[in-house]
């Protein structure tokens, strides 16, 4: 739907000016010039502003834009038979059953069953982690202090996620500015030719009022919104964590597997939640 929305926002202001009369030959020839103005004064600033992981992170968040979430119905499925698994084998065959898994998953038979989650590092070592502790404490773990852990531990990643989305705004909030710089240039070479005739200064007054036009454009048709769907789409993906957090601390309360299933539910938006039925049979094929 980005793509959709980005031919709308183009195809509104340039097919309604061009409907109205307007002659976009005075904008296709300034914008080479002031869009490289605009545009590499805007990479420059980010880069001044950002560390490269960031930069790498907004390079990427370009292709989720259009790409969409990471995690789907399936996935949260998969993470839910992951981490139950695990914590039924801990349960029923004791920590030593577990221990291999839980210290190298890439070689893991349980863990080679669900590729896609494999990929994700973070989440993977979310829930080995805890296991792991689960492992060595043999049962003496406080619930609560585990969820606080695993809280910490979620939002310190989602701040360092979501830097790519502070790094876009502050570009859409500078373009405009920079829109006036460039207008402004283009003022300082319209009177440099002040004695010319007024066919030559309407174009290049028209050519400088184009760097305005263009950084307005940028910010708040093209880079805001884009910043603003990449959010969406890491919260979205955030949720993932939250399922395996709370599938560990519900079961480290000793909570019954029904409400466990729930637990892990509640924080799954609507469009990617999965029914109780479907979690419940998943699990006793498990």
């Amino acid at each position: 739907m980005s793509a959709v929305g980005l031919i709308v926002v183009f195809g509104c202001v340039f097919g309604v000016f061009v409907a109205h009369g307007g002659d976009l030959a005075p904008v296709i020839h300034a914008a080479p010039s002031e869009l490289a103005t605009i545009g590499g004064a805007a990479i420059g600033a980010m880069l001044v502003g950002n560390g490269m992981d960031t930069i790498k992170g907004v390079g990427g968040g370009m292709g989720k834009v259009f790409s969409g979430p990471t995690y789907h119905k399936q996935d949260f499925l998969d993470v839910i038979f992951l981490v139950s698994r695990l914590l039924k084998i801990l349960r029923v065959d004791g920590p030593v059953a577990l221990e291999s898994h839980v210290e190298d998953p890439n070689s893991s038979a349980i863990f080679a069953e669900y590729p896609k989650l494999m990929k994700d590092h973070t989440l993977i070592h979310m829930i080995t982690d805890t296991i792991r502790l689960m492992v060595v404490s043999s049962g003496g773990l406080n619930a609560y202090a585990v969820d606080d852990v695993l809280d910490i531990a979620i939002k310190h990643h989602h701040h360092e996620a979501m830097r790519p989305v502070e790094a876009l705004a502050a570009t859409a909030g500078a373009c405009p500015a920079l829109g006036i710089v460039a207008c402004v240039l283009g003022v300082v070479k319209t009177m440099g030719a002040i004695d010319q005739p007024p066919p030559v200064l309407g174009a290049l007054i028209g050519s400088a009022l184009v760097g305005t036009f263009m950084g307005v454009l940028l910010a708040y048709g093209v880079i805001e919104p884009m910043g603003g769907r990449l959010k969406q789409i890491l919260d979205d993906d955030a949720e993932i964590y939250q399922v395996v957090r709370q599938l560990i601390v519900a079961t480290l309360h000793g909570h019954p597997q029904p409400l466990v299933i729930e637990a892990a539910r509640a924080g799954i938006g609507h469009h990617n939640k999965p029914s109780f039925g479907e979690v419940f049979d998943g699990l006793r094929g498990k």
